[in-house]
């Protein structure tokens, strides 16, 4: 069994397949790559000129990965500053149409526009907070028509009862290991 540098993540798809994004170090957690095959299968069909939002973006993995796939833009929300330096770093390493905002999630998507929208989110919290449930409802009145929200969580998580609140439909969900995802989408 391979292992994965801790130290770096790779892209796995795309026009920068191969690239190697470098990890702030703790607490980031990285999207797993066999999580992120799963991911992308689901969305080869939403990411063609879709605007993606990461929050909680950490090394930004899933951000590029759907730019690389052909997402036509993404912002990227972290608030620990040395995440964002290595998201600047990627972003320029890779010519990226990338927007980095050093900001707490919630706080930076309160301040959104009612208006501005995106067709993808990805939202990958610490798992040992409840920013997951904080955030979704946020996110839901930024979420485009027919969009899609990823989010990432521990394996214990009522993802059903999540999208219900938030009034989404689970699209999506499985599990590896200590790790439930799922794709919600906005049938609205």
């Amino acid at each position: 069994m391979k292992r994965e540098n801790r130290n770096k993540v790779r892209i796995i798809g795309g026009m920068w397949r191969g690239r190697k994004l470098k990890v702030a170090g703790d607490p980031v957690r990285p999207t797993p790559d066999r999580i992120r095959v799963t991911l992308f299968n689901w969305l080869v069909a939403d990411l063609a000129g879709a605007r993606v939002l990461d929050l909680f973006a950490g090394t930004g993995v899933l951000g590029f990965e759907a730019l690389s796939r052909g997402a036509s833009v993404a912002t990227f929300v972290e608030r620990d500053s040395a995440a964002c330096s290595l998201l600047e770093s990627h972003r320029d390493m890779l010519g990226a149409n990338a927007l980095i905002e050093r900001l707490d999630a919630r706080r930076w998507l309160a301040q959104r526009p009612a208006d501005e929208c995106w067709n993808l989110v990805f939202l990958d919290p610490p798992f040992d907070s409840l920013l997951l449930l904080q955030t979704l409802p946020a996110v839901v009145s930024h979420l485009a028509p027919g969009g899609a929200v990823y989010v990432e969580s521990d394996a214990d998580f009522d993802l059903p009862a999540a999208a219900q609140s938030a009034g989404l439909t689970v699209a999506k969900t499985s599990k590896a290991g200590a790790v439930r995802y799922g794709l919600l989408r906005n049938t609205r």
